[in-house]
């Protein structure tokens, strides 16, 4: 009640935010610089009041946050951790189920079915958990850390449009802890922008209906970019005495220059379009081509093998084989992976966060120095490399 006095008062008395409220410092002044700050933005004082009434510091949150040692996993043992044969046959399951709604879904928006199961599999087990955590609070939490401020601060402004719209209960919303809510986890801004009353009942569930919340994911991954009726991902088949220098995201030629240097489909053909080779375990382990519209899932999420894994998954919902793991050498620890990170770093490359995964920036960083050493260029970082440097 003492923290709804002050709230009140402050925003009674709105001002400008200062630089010291964007991220840190105490977690009560930094809510009364949330409330000027929302005032300003021409809310009323006293609904701002009482959508942060009782918003309190959730420390589980951070330590969700800091607690994500399953991206240090190599993507066929992710990838084997969230594909079960459970997983699979609910999947196909439920595109029976609501194959009207996939079509519905494929014709207005063009993302097909593979794709919106994916990430309902990933992200709540298709509805079935969809997370405990109070959302105001953890975006609250999340936005006074200083690790992403810019990332959850508009969240909380966006969250508090939901409430005025009577769409959101600051006290018992509940979700990721990351503040992402519903069947295929969506942030405050994505639903304003996004939501879709897919079942008609006049409201934007979320959580309740599988039809909004698959509705609303199809119309946001259109909105990210998506192009109808182009596949994401395919397996293919990379020839021995590759350049390996050519794999990576950085790189994009078209199909017919990789079937000139050997690239072949796994199955069928590859598609006429613009693509780039993924090595995820280096040149011994799976391949796969990426396609424009595999990009969009990094909108959706930044994790370079969850991304992954996600796309492979959607593949296999329509259809394609489980893919060949090889025999790739075997990969880093977390400690190693850090370690490898930490003599990147000193040697100017910007490989981000010292956390043990291999990311982006990483599997960049590692195929320059490949080349710098003389070894194969295929992003995937071994104890060899590792002694070298």
């Amino acid at each position: 009640m003492r923290l709804f006095s002050l709230l009140v008062i402050a925003f009674l008395t709105a001002g400008p935010v200062s630089a010291q409220g964007v991220c840190g410092g105490s977690f009560s002044g930094f809510v009364e610089e949330l409330g000027r700050e929302a005032v300003g933005r021409g809310h009323d004082p006293d609904t701002v009041a009482r959508f942060f009434s009782s918003v309190r510091q959730d420390p589980k949150v951070l330590a969700a946050d800091r607690r994500q040692g399953v991206f240090q996993m190599d993507f066929t043992s992710f990838a084997r951790r969230l594909i079960s044969s459970n997983r699979l046959d609910t999947g196909r399951a439920k595109a029976r189920e609501f194959a009207d709604l996939f079509d519905r879904i494929k014709a207005e928006f063009g993302v097909s079915r593979g794709v919106l199961l994916a990430f309902w599999a990933f992200e709540t087990d298709f509805g079935g958990f969809q997370g405990d955590f109070n959302t105001r609070d953890a975006l609250v939490t999340l936005a006074h850390d200083c690790r992403r401020p810019h990332l959850f601060r508009p969240q909380i402004f966006a969250a508090l449009e939901l409430y005025e719209r009577g769409d959101f209960d600051p006290a018992r919303t509940t979700g990721a802890w990351a503040g992402e809510i519903g069947q295929v986890q969506m942030l405050p801004r994505d639903i304003l922008e996004n939501g879709v009353d897919g079942d008609g009942d006049g409201q934007v569930r979320l959580r309740a209906s599988a039809a909004d919340a698959l509705m609303s994911g199809g119309k946001m991954l259109q909105n990210l970019g998506w192009r109808a009726g182009e596949p994401w991902l395919q397996e293919v088949v990379v020839p021995g005495g590759f350049d390996w220098s050519k794999a990576g995201l950085e790189t994009q030629l078209p199909a017919s220059e990789w079937v000139a240097l050997g690239v072949q489909a796994r199955e069928g053909r590859l598609a006429d379009l613009p693509g780039s080779l993924i090595l995820p375990q280096g040149r011994g382990g799976p391949a796969f081509l990426t396609y424009p519209n595999f990009r969009v899932f990094f909108e959706w999420n930044q994790s370079f093998t969850y991304v992954l894994t996600a796309a492979y998954f959607a593949t296999r919902l329509e259809g394609a084989p489980e893919f060949d793991p090889g025999d790739p050498a075997p990969g880093l620890s977390g400690d190693e992976m850090k370690a490898l990170q930490r003599k990147l770093d000193a040697r100017g490359f910007d490989v981000g966060e010292i956390d043990g995964i291999l990311g982006a920036g990483t599997r960049a960083a590692v195929r320059e120095v490949q080349g710098e050493l003389g070894l194969p260029e295929d992003g995937w970082p071994t104890r060899e490399l590792l002694g070298r440097l």
